[in-house]
């Protein structure tokens, strides 16, 4: 059976993502504007590419159900800070300590939570930097604080973290042991990979 909005909670909700899309439209600007910075006016551009998403009306009642909250928009408000999402892909995992810096700096938004899976990957393999960053958005009359999560990963961490979801989706989240293990040496592998890639790059700054 289909978990969707009641008809009256999805006009509040149609409402609500549009506050989320202008969140994340400020924060596709933002990383904009590092890249012209980086790209011009620095000696180094660490980020490869920006990827932005907003969780369709379905993928949101599914994670109320699964966290057994009623399917309303002031759920939606009081208890999910990943509607809204960007992903800034970066070239290496120590250029992700810089662009966490940055978001740090800047004064007018708000680093909610902070979960680092670099130090200490998940259980499974995964790595990555999550932000929850509030967000201000300036409407005609009023100020809005939108959550944007926001994730910073290597091409190889989001490489695996794009396998790993098709297999768990495949296996509808049961992911049998012996994947699951050859998951795990994989993550393990690139996180190697992404070191000694880095130090190779290093290695050339260094002698040209």
């Amino acid at each position: 059976m289909a978990i969707l909005f009641s008809p009256k909670e999805f006009a509040k909700l149609k409402d609500t993502l549009i506050l989320y899309r202008c969140a994340l439209r400020n924060m596709v600007a933002r990383v904009d504007t590092l890249q012209d910075d980086f790209e011009n006016l620095q000696k180094y551009n660490p980020i490869e590419h920006v990827k932005s998403r907003i969780k369709t009306p379905e993928s949101i009642a599914r994670k109320l159900h699964r966290r057994n909250l009623a399917i309303t928009d002031n759920n939606v408000r009081k208890e999910l800070t990943d509607v809204a999402g960007l992903r800034c892909i970066c070239s290496y995992a120590r250029d992700i300590p810089h662009i966490v810096d940055i978001f740090r700096g800047q004064p007018d938004i708000e680093i909610l939570r902070e979960k680092d899976y670099i130090s200490t990957r998940k259980e499974s393999g995964y790595r990555s930097y999550h932000l929850i960053i509030n967000v201000p958005i300036y409407l005609t009359d009023t100020t809005k604080i939108i959550p944007v999560e926001v994730q910073i990963r290597t091409q190889a961490m989001d490489f695996w973290a794009t396998l790993e979801h098709k297999v768990r989706y495949k296996y509808k989240n049961e992911i049998p042991p012996h994947i699951s293990y050859m998951l795990v040496q994989c993550a393990d592998e690139i996180a190697k990979l992404d070191r000694r890639m880095y130090s190779i790059q290093e290695y050339v700054d260094t002698v040209y």
